[in-house]
Order: structure tokens, then sequence, then C-alpha cells
């Protein structure tokens, strides 16, 4: 079961992610099995990645994070502008380390 990230760890991963440029671009195809497999990729190498939706893309870029979260199984740490911050532990030697702080809500 995922659990929702708390308030310090999103602030954690804001600013861990913030010097970050975007690795996977959405553009008028919206989410597709293809964009969710490369995207699936970027997460498995870097856990932490930003996603540009491009302006040909969908309107509503914090329902595409949400889409991609949940087909992804990751967290939704951000979004801003047209930009998407997502976070998934790797399964194996996981480098980013979340602060403890108040638990994760279930």
């Amino acid at each position: 079961m995922k659990r929702e990230l708390n308030g310090k760890q999103k602030r954690h991963l804001r600013a861990l992610g913030h010097h970050l440029r975007p690795v996977v671009y959405v553009g008028n195809a919206g989410v597709s099995d293809a964009l969710v497999a490369k995207v699936d990729d970027e997460l498995e190498a870097h856990e932490l990645i930003k996603i540009k939706v491009g302006e040909g893309g969908p309107e509503d870029t914090a329902a595409v994070g949400a889409e991609l979260a949940r087909r992804l199984r990751a967290q939704h740490a951000q979004t801003l502008g047209r930009t998407i911050l997502l976070y998934r532990e790797r399964a194996e030697d996981p480098e980013i380390r979340l602060p403890r702080g108040a638990q994760p809500r279930p």
C-alpha cells in the first residue's frame, strides 16, 4: 500500500528537485502508454524526476501528474505551472532518504 507524503517530506523532495531539469516531456498525445513506460524507466533510474507538459499538451497539468502517479505507484510531490515533480523510491538501493517527521497518512 502506497502511503501519502507528509508536508515535511514534500518540502524535502521539492528542495532536491529544484535544480533538476525535466527528463520527460508531455506533448499533445497526453498520457499514452509509451509516455508511462518512459516515466517508469526514468523513475527507476533517478527516483525523483521533473516532467514538463508542453503548450500543446493537456491543459490540466495537475491531473496529468495525478494520473502518472496512480499508474506508476509514484508520489506526486508538486505541480508548478506546467512542471510536475514525481518521486518513487527505488526497490533496490534507494538513494533518497525522506525525513521522518510526522508519520505519513495511510
